[in-house]
């Protein structure tokens, strides 16, 4: 057991990193395109928008036109890779590609996030990009399986916060939820276009007894997160970063405000994205944000990308930033993994087997080679 103990206490390589087995809830397929697959549909489709067609020149410009410290420019660069989605076939490749690039970096759990309404400029129907995306997610799914890899997806259907469509979307939400779709989430801008524009829909996801995550705390402040939680009911918090402001770090112990202490106590996961926060003017540097911090506190922290490619990331590194910041172990990676899991948007059947046979099992033969 001391050895054990010892082992999970060590610092981990990006290379251990990348093979320890993780989960994803907060990753958007909009968000995680391969640079040489933009460039290709692109030419496709004569497409003549793009900043550059080399792909690494391309991957270095999403990633500085992404670090303005705002989340309105940030969300700006997505009308290139929106773009390149609006037939099934190219959906259906962006999803593949997708899974097994997640798959290859250890990802045994995805829950990509997308808003149907940003595919349907060529004339496809909404159902027809859901079914699509789905089509995607198993094939890429299966070309991993074919690789040695392990990953299941799930689907979270984003509506636009700024639109009017939540409700028709939280519906095909429900008419999804056994061939795919796992949950309901709503994104873009923040500030002005409050969850509560779009309460009709979380009524009627809770009344089918559906899950749903909401985009709160992100670029906006306290009053997000709590009108998220006690207005519309969330049963997690994408991103939720702002929930720091609520804490009085200069205290020896921190002392948290009301809602810190209930968002804490009731244990409400918060999907944090630290390289994404970064780029939206959370913080000047890893170091500096909140995530080690919350975690300490007791929160139930959890770590993705948000977007892949306009943070030119993956999750793996997003744990190395951790870890070189803050020290994290092993055995903190562990839990927070294992957190993740036990919040995803699926049975505890799914949960229990993924952290018993694979998450598990998996740290422990990393940790005896």
């Amino acid at each position: 057991m001391s050895d054990s103990k010892n082992q999970l206490s060590k610092i981990p390589s990006l290379e251990q990193i990348v093979k320890l087995p993780k989960v994803m809830l907060h990753d958007h397929l909009d968000g995680g395109l391969r640079p040489q697959t933009i460039i290709d549909i692109a030419r496709e489709i004569n497409y003549e928008k793009l900043p550059s067609y080399d792909a690494n020149e391309l991957a270095t410009w999403f990633r500085a036109a992404c670090d303005s410290g705002s989340l309105v420019e940030y969300l700006e660069t997505f009308e290139h890779t929106i773009s390149v989605m609006q037939t099934e076939e190219h959906i259906k490749r962006v999803a593949r590609e997708a899974v097994l690039d997640l798959a290859r970096d250890g990802v045994v759990w995805a829950e990509l996030r997308g808003a149907p309404e940003l595919f349907t400029r060529k004339g496809l129907t909404i159902d027809q990009v859901i079914e699509a995306t789905l089509a995607g997610y198993q094939e890429g799914e299966k070309l991993a399986a074919a690789e040695g890899l392990f990953i299941k997806t799930g689907s979270i259907l984003c509506a636009m916060r700024q639109n009017n469509l939540a409700l028709e979307i939280a519906e095909e939400v429900v008419k999804y939820r056994d061939q795919g779709v796992v949950g309901f989430d709503i994104a873009g801008p923040e500030d002005g276009f409050p969850p509560t524009r779009q309460i009709e829909a979380f009524e009627y996801l809770r009344k089918e007894n559906m899950p749903f995550t909401i985009h709160a705390g992100e670029a906006f402040g306290l009053p997000s997160i709590w009108e998220a939680i006690q207005l519309c009911g969330t049963q997690r918090v994408g991103h939720g970063v702002h929930i720091a402001d609520d804490i009085d770090f200069s205290s020896n112990p921190p002392k948290l405000g009301r809602l810190a202490q209930y968002v804490r106590d009731r244990r409400i996961p918060l999907e944090l994205c630290p390289t994404s926060n970064l780029q939206t003017g959370i913080a000047q540097d890893y170091f500096g944000h909140p995530i080690n911090n919350l975690w300490k506190l007791g929160f139930t922290v959890t770590i993705n990308t948000d977007n892949r490619l306009m943070s030119r990331t993956s999750l793996s590194n997003e744990i190395y930033q951790c870890v070189k910041a803050f020290n994290w172990d092993l055995a903190t990676i562990q839990e927070i993994v294992i957190n993740a899991m036990k919040n995803a948007f699926t049975s505890v059947e799914v949960q229990n087997h993924i952290i018993e046979n694979i998450i598990t099992k998996r740290f422990a033969e990393i940790l005896n080679n």
